[in-house]
């Protein structure tokens, strides 16, 4: 276990601070750790990996999570990291192109006001924010709760225990808290009919601030290039996503099974996906996973609550993980600020459930079209780019986006 202490505390209390963990340190976790600290928590963050994850593939910021960064003081750092990315080509399954679009036309977002960052870049000025103020347990995770005395009995995997007054689960999709406290993900878990697979390759055709993606019925090949060519980037990511009827259990910790059954699903794809299959055999930072939600009928348990992707992931389909992850931190401090856990937790579901489910619901409002499973879908899809690539950039962006109203700090 690496630990990371906080500051000294910067003023005399009166009273002890009331105790809360957090479990994960990627969005949702840090985001809530500012502003419980704000609101006079004694807060630490137990995060698996060794430090904060750097990489990964860039992600939105849209709506009313840009006021939450804004408020955190971190907004300047996320426009310099903007990617600003400019067309979005779709090929045919020979190769040649279809169409080619304005990305905001498509994703309902707001040039020049909504983010699109790396997802690195986002987690490190979220840690920058917040590290000086909260503790850090990083190579470490829950390994079991107990809530039978006035507080949360947790013990850690690194054989440690401590007691808080609160525990809450920011630790992702397959949140290892949402499970000790509610059950199996099955129970909770939304299949979307896809899987998908992610790395970074070498930019062989040169790709500059732009995604270029190869259809066939149930099959997508997509290269994305975050920065112009001669930037000192010679990387774009990776995607192959493909329909799948059952979620494919057996290969969810199995890196070898993914990487043979992506394989066997693009074998006789045509354009740049051997190269992208070659490339996947040998990269380091595969990731793989389904396109899901989790959908549960209430967050908190007791004095355990549970926030971003592990109470309400709403699929990469919608664009939404992130600005959900940063809301929903906001909403639960906000909601804990003067009251106790029990009329905390309910004042969060109640004020924040609405935009969840709302934004969740987006999923039917044009994005699952992107990767159509028959051939006449395809063609639907293709006809409906068509008419984008002459559309003009919307001024107002989807209202599910900003459809919840922040309260005061």
């Amino acid at each position: 276990m690496i630990r990371t202490d906080q500051s000294p505390s910067r003023a005399i209390r009166t009273t002890p601070r009331r105790t809360v963990l957090i479990s994960g340190a990627s969005i949702a976790g840090p985001a809530l750790a500012f502003w419980l600290n704000r609101h006079g928590y004694a807060v630490t963050v137990v995060e698996k990996a060794s430090a904060p994850r750097d990489g990964g593939y860039p992600v939105d910021v849209r709506g009313t999570a840009l006021e939450v960064v804004r408020r955190m003081g971190i907004l300047p750092r996320l426009r310099d990291a903007h990617i600003d990315l400019r067309r979005l080509t779709f090929l045919g399954e020979d190769g040649s192109e279809v169409v080619s679009v304005d990305p905001h036309t498509l994703t309902g977002g707001v040039a020049g006001e909504d983010l699109e960052v790396p997802r690195g870049e986002l987690t490190g000025a979220l840690h920058a924010a917040v590290r000086d103020d909260v503790e850090f347990l990083f190579s470490d995770s829950i390994a079991a709760l107990d809530q039978s005395g006035p507080g949360v009995d947790v013990t850690f995997r690194g054989g440690g225990s401590r007691t808080f007054d609160m525990v809450i689960g920011a630790d992702g999709l397959h949140s290892r808290t949402r499970e000790l406290l509610f059950g199996p993900e099955e129970r909770f878990h939304r299949y979307l009919g896809y899987c998908f697979a992610g790395f970074t390759m070498r930019n062989a055709l040169g790709l500059s601030r732009e995604t270029v993606m190869w259809n066939t019925p149930g099959r997508a090949a997509a290269l994305y290039a975050a920065r112009d060519t001669g930037e000192g980037d010679d990387e774009v990511h990776a995607f192959l996503n493909f329909a799948q009827p059952e979620p494919p259990f057996g290969a969810f910790r199995d890196p070898r099974a993914q990487r043979d059954l992506v394989a066997a699903v693009f074998a006789d794809a045509g354009w740049e996906v051997p190269g992208m299959l070659a490339a996947m055999r040998d990269a380091d930072d595969l990731f793989f996973d389904v396109v899901s939600q989790i959908r549960m009928p209430r967050w908190s348990s007791g004095r355990v609550a549970l926030v971003g992707d592990a109470a309400y992931a709403p699929s990469f389909l919608t664009g939404q993980g992130s600005s959900l992850a940063l809301v929903g931190a906001y909403m639960l401090a906000s909601s804990l600020a003067g009251r106790d856990h029990t009329t905390g937790f309910a004042a969060y579901e109640r004020r924040t459930r609405a935009f969840v489910t709302v934004n969740q619901e987006q999923i039917g409002k044009g994005d699952a079209p992107l990767f159509p499973t028959t051939a006449r879908g395809l063609e639907r899809r293709n006809d409906m780019l068509l008419g984008l690539g002459t559309a003009p950039r919307s001024a107002k962006g989807r209202p599910a986006h900003s459809a919840l109203t922040l309260p005061a700090v």
